[in-house]
């Protein structure tokens, strides 16, 4: 009976202590601007898991396959991105004239008259924001700095995928001992949430944004739009943003609808409109039933994640937001409610 006690002592203590150690590891992401190598970790754990198909088989196949993967998405998005830089100063050429034009003639003022008024204007704001940004060779060490952690990142992922246990010298089903086995099985079950929240939350989200590029892949198809990789490509990866994804992709399409007609900027506007009635039904039928959180809630966990960590913090915020959820709900209340 007291060892009974005693066991369950160390994992009263141990689960307070993992507890301690998944908040100071959330802290210093953003502290730290970790959020890259995280972000990679947590992709590439979902990826290989969704590979992992025969669980009799061993791991080293699903990784191969995944690495075959990395490799041509990392293509492709180089090919989009490339394709991006090339046509988008194109096309904002073409579509700004047209824009104020159609401005003009309904009595709308806009902050710019033409392509050089418009990078004007960001280059003043870029001025502004001066003391955010730093020198261009403080950005390319940044660069560099992420793309190494990003490495690191997936190096991280398929060690974990390979072998996840913390604590090698015990052997597998062998219940803890002492304290250290303890804390490292409650380590597991914070971090194997906060996955699970992860994949959750980036689960629904790429399915709402896998629909939205193939209702738009249609969409260009059909009205033969110009730039078709571009705006297939930044629609999927505008998409895995919440909320601000959808601004920037339509940004997009509605300046190269522009580039050929205002009535093909009509026809994409209610093309866009009509797509977001369905995710309106979709977010609440996926991310909905899934996440449960208010609006409001979500919106200003994005601006504290992108305040904190950029574009990253956006992905990031809706999961802690989604695992602070799901670990505060298994507590019991014991504070007496109402009269």
């Amino acid at each position: 009976m007291v060892q009974g006690e005693s066991v369950q002592k160390k994992i009263n203590q141990a689960e307070k202590v993992s507890y301690y150690i998944i908040f100071g590891a959330i802290v210093l992401v953003g502290w730290l601007h970790l959020a890259v190598p995280l972000l990679a970790i947590l992709f590439a754990y979902l990826a290989l898991s969704k590979l992992y198909l025969f669980r009799q088989w061993r791991r080293w196949p699903a990784v191969i396959i995944f690495l075959i993967f990395l490799a041509g998405a990392a293509y492709g998005l180089g090919a989009v991105i490339n394709e991006a830089v090339q046509t988008l100063p194109d096309v904002a050429d073409q579509a700004l004239p047209k824009i104020t034009q159609w401005a003009k003639q309904h009595n709308i003022e806009l902050p710019f008259t033409d392509f050089d008024s418009l990078k004007d204007l960001i280059s003043d704001t870029i001025k502004a924001q001066a003391h955010y940004i730093g020198s261009a060779a403080k950005i390319a060490r940044g660069a560099s700095t992420e793309f190494a952690f990003l490495l690191i990142g997936l190096v991280v992922a398929i060690s974990v995928f390979l072998n996840p246990r913390i604590e090698l010298d015990r052997k597998t089903n062998m219940p803890p001992k002492n304290l250290y086995s303890c804390c490292c099985d409650e380590i597991a079950a914070r971090f194997e949430t906060f996955y699970s929240s992860f994949a959750t939350v980036m689960g629904a989200q790429i399915v709402i944004s896998a629909i939205n590029t193939v209702l738009t892949t249609f969409f260009v198809l059909i009205v033969r739009l110009p730039h078709a990789i571009v705006v297939i490509g930044l629609t999927f990866l505008c998409g895995l943003l919440p909320v601000i994804g959808n601004l920037i992709s339509n940004t997009i399409i509605l300046g190269i609808a522009f580039t050929v007609s205002p009535g093909r900027a009509l026809a994409a506007l209610i093309f866009l409109i009509l797509v977001h009635k369905l995710e309106y039904f979709l977010n609440g039928k996926i991310i909905g039933g899934r996440i449960n959180n208010p609006m409001w809630l979500t919106l200003l966990a994005l601006i504290l994640g992108e305040k904190l960590m950029g574009i990253p913090g956006m992905i990031l915020a809706p999961v802690v937001l989604h695992y602070i959820k799901v670990e505060a709900g298994r507590w019991p209340c014991t504070t007496k409610l109402g009269p």
